[in-house]
This record gives C-alpha cells, sequence and structure tokens, in this order.
C-alpha cells in the first residue's frame, strides 16, 4: 500500500465558528490550533497547510482553571534593556482578551513560514458577532473543553 500524499490543488477549507463562552482556554486552544493546522482531516500533510478558517467569539468569556488568571503571569520584552513588561492573565484578559487567546493558540503551532500561514486563519472577537457571515462558518462544538465545576 503506497502513502498518498495531498497536493495544493486538492485542499479543501471550510470555516468553522467556535462559541468561547464558560470554555477552558487551554483546552480551546490545543483543538483550535489542530484544526487550524489540519490534524483533524485524513489528508493531512505535516509540510502542507492542510487546515481550516476558525473563527472565535465570545473571546472575552473564557475561564481558566484552579485561579491561574491571578497566580500565571504573562511576560512581554521589547528589545530594550529593562524593557521587561510582566502581567497576571487576568489582566491581560481584561485589557486585550482576543490577544490572549491568540497567544496561547500561537504557542502551539509550529513557528516556522508554515505556522505563519496557519495563523492567520484563525480570527478571534471580544463580542458575539463576527463579520464572517458571507463564509457561511459551521458551528464547532468542543465538549471536553467545558469548564468542570470543582467538588
Amino acid at each position: 500500500m503506497s502513502t498518498t500524499s495531498v497536493k495544493r490543488s486538492e485542499i479543501e477549507r471550510s470555516w468553522h465558528v467556535v462559541d468561547a463562552d464558560g470554555l477552558v482556554l487551554g483546552r480551546l486552544a490545543t483543538e483550535v490550533a489542530n484544526i487550524l493546522r489540519g490534524k483533524h482531516k485524513p489528508t493531512y500533510t505535516p509540510n502542507l497547510d492542510t487546515g481550516d478558517h476558525v473563527i472565535i467569539v465570545n473571546a472575552s468569556k473564557i475561564v481558566l482553571t484552579a485561579g491561574k488568571a491571578e497566580k500565571k503571569l504573562v511576560h512581554r520584552h521589547s528589545g530594550y534593556p529593562g524593557g521587561l513588561k510582566t502581567e497576571t492573565y487576568a489582566q491581560k484578559m481584561a485589557r486585550k482578551p482576543e490577544q490572549a487567546l491568540i497567544d496561547s493558540i500561537k504557542g502551539m503551532i509550529p513557528k516556522t513560514r508554515l505556522g505563519r500561514a496557519q495563523i492567520k486563519k484563525l480570527k478571534v472577537y471580544a463580542g458575539p458577532t463576527h463579520p464572517h457571515s458571507a463564509q457561511n462558518p459551521q458551528p464547532l462544538e468542543i465538549a471536553h473543553a467545558v469548564a468542570r465545576p470543582r467538588a
């Protein structure tokens, strides 16, 4: 049995929309990263961009478990001496909820030109509306990414 390799002309992309209301940040990010890379398709090829487009709405309503919103720190550096800026996830979610989600997903995608092409297919919005209704996105259910109440 020979292995078939998909060609660029044979790649079919679809659009998915995810409602992130009440979903856990890390679990949602792993599912979305797999869809952006195309790992959910039987025609997955590691050296080609076979993934689909993903729209995430209600990014401001994402939750972090075990009090990580106040404990976990996010660092960024301006490139200048003394330019390290640190904030908690709660502060970042209050300031830019879309960027917190994009950074989490970007960390799960390859750091190559292929990864940069894959991350361009991600659209994140803080509110419940998005301008991509012309693409007719299909709702994507992420069942195991729902936050469980603590016992």
